[in-house]
This record gives structure tokens, sequence and C-alpha cells, in this order.
């Protein structure tokens, strides 16, 4: 089966998705963005305002402070894919509801299925607690710490729009620790 057109499939079923109640206040659905072969599947919350009107995740604020410090990294466009755990804006920014991330899960683990990454990227608690276990767990307390499921490798980080509130990269800070976190990603599929 041919993956880009398997993608593509997948997201003509999304653009017509009706299965929660997000899909009445979208503009867009916001399938991906990214290399289909990329060796690192960054996961985030939900897409925002930005994302709902060009289709794509992580175009705000967020977004460019996650592209910038991709940048800064060194990564390349091929060596990442990014996707939300919904693919439509929930009301006013808020963080998706269980059923409505049970509603787009089956879209998330296709993509996961056809990019088959070798490492996926959990981005904020929202994004951690899709795929742990244990319901606790902190994003503070796991960001950094890789852990394996159902045959991948997760790796838990900040979410970006909590480093606008921080601007310091003193060591500890919570940017400098996203960028550790970054390099040691990128360190793993070199």
């Amino acid at each position: 089966m041919n993956t880009l057109c398997s993608l593509d499939k997948l997201k003509e079923q999304v653009k017509n998705c009706n299965k929660c109640l997000l899909c009445e206040g979208r503009t867009k659905t916001v399938f991906s963005d990214g290399c289909e072969k990329a060796p690192i599947f960054f996961i985030g919350e939900a897409p925002g305002k930005n994302e709902d009107e060009t289709g794509l995740p992580f175009v705000g604020r967020a977004g460019k402070l996650l592209r910038s410090f991709l940048d800064e990294c060194g990564y390349k466009k091929e060596d990442f894919y990014i996707a939300n755990t919904v693919k439509c804006r929930p009301p006013e920014n808020r963080k998706p509801k269980p059923e409505e991330k049970e509603a787009c899960r089956y879209y998330l683990d296709e993509q996961i299925k056809f990019v088959n990454p070798k490492i996926i990227v959990l981005v904020g608690s929202t994004a951690l607690a899709s795929f742990c276990d244990d319901k606790k767990l902190t994003i503070s307390k796991a960001r950094g710490k890789l852990f394996k499921k159902d045959g991948y490798n997760f790796f838990p980080v900040f979410h970006p729009s909590y480093l606008l509130r921080y601007h310091s990269m003193e060591e500890n800070s919570p940017r400098y620790l996203f960028k550790k976190d970054l390099l040691e990603i990128l360190g793993m599929i070199k």
C-alpha cells in the first residue's frame, strides 16, 4: 500500500468527519505537516485559531516558537511530521475533551502506522495523557524521559505555549530543558 496515497485518503476522511461536535465550529481540519517518512513524529494538543484558518498544525505563536527551536537545533523538514490529538479546533482554544480525542484517535493511530516513526514526541500534557497509562504523571515529571508502548518510543516535552511565559535560557529553565530535549531526540535518529 502506498503511504502517500493512504494518507491522502485518510486526510479526505478527516475533512468530512463529523464524529464529534468539534466539526460544527471548524473552518478547516488540521491534518498534518512535515515528511510522511519522518523518523520523528510530534503530537500536539489541538489546533488553535491560526491552525483552524490555515489547516496546518503549529503555525500560531507557540508553533512559531517550536519551529524556531527546531531550526536552531538543526532539524530538517524531512526529520519530522506533526499532528495533533484532534483535527478540529476546540472552542475558545480549550483542551479537547476525552470523547473528542477518542473520536479522532483512529485518525491519529493511522497516521502513526503510516509514518512509522522511530520516536513519537508528546508535546505537552494533553498529548502525554493520550498515550500514558499513569494519568497522575505530569509533564514536568515525564519530560525528557523515553518510554515504550505498543512497539513505539515516546518522548514527552513541554508544550511551546508554556515556554511563551518563560524567556530565560538559563540552565534548567523551561526553554533550556526544551532545547536540551529536542537535541537529545535529534541525536537518537542520527
